[in-house]
C-alpha cells in the first residue's frame, strides 16, 4: 500500500525562556508585560510561546525580539529565544 503524506508549511513558533534577577522587577510585572505583547504563558519546558501563524522573515523575528528587549529594558531580566518551524 502506498501512502501519500502532504506537508504544508507549519507556522513558526518562538519559545521564550525568562530568567528573573532577584534584584530586578517582580515576576508578576514581567509576566504582565509579556502577555500584553501577545505572548502566551506556556506550561512545560519554556515560559512563553509566540505563534506566528505563518512563516516569518528573519527581519520580522529580529523586530519581535527587539520589541521584547525594549519592553523589558531595565528590569534585570535575561531572555532566551528559540524559534522552530
Amino acid at each position: 500500500m502506498l501512502y501519500l503524506i502532504l506537508f504544508s508549511e507549519t507556522p513558526m513558533e518562538t519559545y521564550i525562556d525568562v530568567f528573573i534577577n532577584a534584584d530586578g522587577e517582580k515576576a508578576s510585572l514581567i509576566f504582565e508585560k509579556l502577555t500584553k505583547m501577545g505572548l502566551k504563558y506556556y506550561i512545560g519546558e519554556h515560559d512563553f510561546i509566540y505563534n506566528w501563524k505563518r512563516i516569518a522573515s528573519i527581519e520580522e523575528e529580529l523586530d519581535f525580539v527587539d520589541r521584547i528587549q525594549e519592553k523589558l529594558k531595565g528590569t534585570g531580566t535575561l531572555l532566551k529565544f528559540t524559534t522552530v518551524r
